[in-house]
């Protein structure tokens, strides 16, 4: 397995960990009850996963590149730890709002905000860094390619759970309006300009498998629902 494969299918199986699976431990935090370990394990979710993309940037381009890749790096990854970090503590707080723990008389004003943080706000800015990031990726594999070989089973796996994460979090998120788009046009460039140097484009190749996975499921969900309601509009979670 080359290096730059192996590292997508680390980014994929610890998105899924970090963005799907913590939702599953949301029993109280002992050290601070009012939390949960979803909560407290969220913390470490931009210390984990952004040195990963880091990884994959300075190794996707057969030379570091210029400054103003590595500008748009950082700035994709402020917004990035912004959403995310606004989303953790609001999130928090609208899970103790729906247990009845807020102050009668402004429960409507203080759900309203955090509601426009949590669901709306966070969400937008985190999602579009993750879009963002992988077409920093993208596009500095595509224009000084390291020629490293594809290896196609991890990428495959890789761009399979990634591209059920990436399904899920814009689904949830309610940030259909800007993840289908961007997993269609990924998809789209990478079957019709990729195709003949995606064997040596393991970046292009990861995201485009991811991207094909999410449109499927998209179009899926979008047909058998009508429309695109959350997880938890459908009683899912």
């Amino acid at each position: 397995m080359n290096r730059l494969s192996g590292l997508t299918l680390l980014l994929a199986i610890l998105s899924a960990v970090f963005f799907l699976l913590l939702v599953f431990f949301r029993s109280p935090f002992p050290p601070e009850p009012l939390m949960s370990y979803q909560d407290a394990l969220d913390l470490l979710t931009p210390v984990v996963l952004l040195p990963v993309y880091w990884l994959i940037f300075r190794r996707s381009a057969a030379d570091p590149g210029q400054h103003s890749e590595e500008l748009t790096f950082v700035i994709l990854g402020a917004v990035w730890v912004m959403g995310h970090g606004m989303h953790l503590s609001a999130n928090s707080i609208a899970n103790l709002l729906a247990e009845g723990g807020s102050v009668p008389g402004l429960a409507t004003d203080v759900a309203a905000l955090t509601h426009l943080y949590d669901e709306v706000l966070s969400h937008y800015l985190w999602h579009a860094a993750v879009i963002g990031l992988a077409v920093l990726l993208i596009y500095r594999e595509w224009h000084r390619p390291t020629g490293q070989e594809t290896a196609w089973r991890p990428t495959g796996v890789g761009g399979l759970i990634y591209g059920l994460t990436l399904f899920s979090i814009f689904l949830e998120g309610g940030t259909v309006s800007i993840g289908m788009p961007f997993t269609a046009g990924v998809l789209v460039f990478g079957l019709l300009w990729g195709r003949g140097v995606v064997a040596k484009r393991p970046v292009l190749a990861f995201f485009a498998i991811a991207g094909g996975v999410a449109l499927v499921l998209f179009i899926g969900w979008g047909v058998y629902w009508g429309g695109f309601p959350q997880f938890s509009d459908v009683g899912l979670i």
